[in-house]
């Protein structure tokens, strides 16, 4: 599988993860959200990608649901921060929809 921005294309897994992750740009999320058939990415997506960016620079890994969600509420509020509030922007949830947008690696034992 593979992505095409600004001309350049950009190798993705099979499943269409990011296989270099030095090659994630915002444009690209742009174009990995709409085979995870999002259609456009709000400031609310954005909020969520960039928190799980910063994780991961941050600590080396991705951040794992139950702790994304403390970090969530922790800065955006109850309201923005629910499994279920992530579910409505993202259809497969954290680890398989906005980790993949957010050009982060496939956590072991995520499809």
């Amino acid at each position: 599988m593979e992505a095409i921005v600004n001309g350049k294309t950009i190798q993705l897994s099979e499943a269409g993860w990011l296989d270099n992750l030095e090659e994630w740009s915002e444009e690209l999320a742009h174009e990995i959200s709409k085979n995870e058939k999002i259609n456009g990415l709000t400031d609310e997506h954005w909020d969520i990608i960039n928190e799980a960016r910063t994780y991961f620079t941050d600590n080396g890994t991705v951040c794992e649901p139950r702790a994304f969600t403390k970090l969530m509420k922790a800065k955006y509020g109850k309201d923005r921060s629910s499994q279920k509030y992530i579910y409505s922007l993202f259809p497969t949830g954290l680890i398989k929809c906005a980790n993949k947008i957010a050009g982060l690696p496939r956590p072991k034992g995520c499809s």
